[in-house]
């Protein structure tokens, strides 16, 4: 057995990397949880404790603001201190945010701290994305950050199977116990359990080169990174249009029953985790996370023209385009999450990866009032068509793989 061979056979049977995507899984989808709690506590504060439906909107929306406040800050922190202190430490505050708004009783000060929590809650999202970059090898990354990206489904799952059952039966308390608990067990987790994956050191020693990344500015150098976040806030339209409408559309457009209509959203959402892993794996085996990610885009101007014509046509098939649409809108946060992380290097991806999630959630934000304007304005099908476009925009910018090459080793 050759040398390369044993040292490839190790790095397959090593369990470290598995371990840190393990507790990275737990981190991120604990902060996903508090993060979306809120927003299942709306019947309560609109039917119960008489809140507007937008006074609840504002405090169901104060985590995601505390999220996009702080997501570059906790990634130039990573950047200086590593990953395992800033996902411990943003987790323990996450779960003492909760803990605190068990016990207030003014609307001001439980969105005050649903703010805070936020803010907290946003340390796992650039920090364990570089412990997996960190630990993976090149031609394995596509999968793992896949498994990765099912973080945020798989919160928002916890959060909607036990929050509304919760806070019926015990109130906010009882429903702010389960991301209280989930965040601090995952705090503990990984205090203990994530290494830090190695990096170069930022300085050279007597007579040694510096490493090529030492000296890298990759906003500075090269427009690879600002590409890259223009693409996914552009691919984020179709998505949020599909998540934010897709039920209404069938409901209202399609007149699909709301049982029926539940089961095509809950089926689209299972498929499309499954999806962010199988396009991982598909990245892994062309070798490129950058050019499944042009296909995506592509993928994603026809699925939006197909929903366009399934609209106009009331086509019966419209259950399994909104599926389709679902895998395929959200395929590429995983691709691009890796390409920024990769190009980034090791000394810059904390604050890449915080800027591309940072955009990523002032699109997401536009969406729901500028599309839903649309919609009421020339209807779905026109709306669908028009919303295509963006995705069309991206494809181009994708940057291509010989443009790597300025990116050093």
């Amino acid at each position: 057995m050759s040398d390369r061979t044993r040292e490839d056979t190790r790095k397959v049977r090593n369990p470290r990397p598995w371990l840190m995507l393990a507790l990275g899984v737990a981190g991120q989808a604990s902060s996903t949880v508090f993060v979306s709690t809120p927003a299942f506590l709306i019947p309560l504060l609109h039917t119960e404790r008489g809140l507007s439906l937008a006074q609840a909107g504002l405090l169901a929306s104060a985590p995601t603001l505390g999220l996009v406040l702080a997501l570059i800050a906790w990634g130039a922190l990573s950047d200086r201190i590593g990953e395992r202190w800033v996902i411990a430490a943003g987790l323990a505050l996450t779960a003492a945010a909760a803990v605190a708004a068990m016990f207030v009783s003014s609307y001001v000060a439980l969105g005050a701290l649903f703010l805070v929590g936020g803010m907290a809650a946003a340390s796992p999202n650039a920090a364990s994305g570089r412990v997996v970059i960190g630990w993976f090898a090149k031609e394995r990354r596509g999968l793992a950050m896949g498994i990765r990206q099912m973080c945020q489904p798989l919160g928002v799952a916890v959060a909607a199977i036990s929050v509304p059952l919760l806070a019926a039966s015990g109130g906010i308390a009882a429903a702010l116990a389960v991301p209280a608990v989930l965040c601090g067990v995952s705090a503990v987790l990984c205090a203990i359990g994530i290494v830090d994956p190695p990096r170069p050191p930022r300085r050279a020693a007597d007579g040694e080169t510096a490493h090529p990344h030492a000296t890298w500015r990759p906003y500075r150098e090269t427009s690879l990174l600002w590409r890259i976040h223009a693409v996914s806030m552009l691919l984020v339209v179709p998505q949020f249009t599909v998540s934010t409408f897709g039920l209404v559309w069938l409901v209202t457009e399609l007149h699909f029953s709301s049982l029926a209509a539940g089961i095509v959203i809950g089926v689209s959402q299972f498929a499309g985790a499954i999806g962010r892993i199988g396009i991982g794996v598909l990245s892994d085996r062309v070798g490129s996370h950058l050019v499944p990610l042009r296909w995506v885009s592509v993928a994603a101007v026809a699925v939006m023209l197909l929903m366009g014509v399934a609209s106009a046509l009331g086509s019966v098939a419209a259950a399994v385009i909104l599926i389709a649409a679902a895998v395929v809108t959200v395929a590429d946060n995983g691709l691009a999450y890796t390409s920024v992380a990769e190009i980034a290097g090791p000394f810059w991806s904390g604050r890449a990866l915080g800027a591309q999630n940072t955009g990523q959630f002032l699109a997401a934000s536009i969406v729901g009032p500028a599309v839903g304007a649309l919609i009421g304005w020339v209807g779905f099908p026109l709306a669908f068509a028009a919303v295509a476009v963006c995705p069309a925009i991206a494809a181009p910018l994708v940057p291509r793989d010989r443009e790597l090459s300025v990116v050093p080793e």
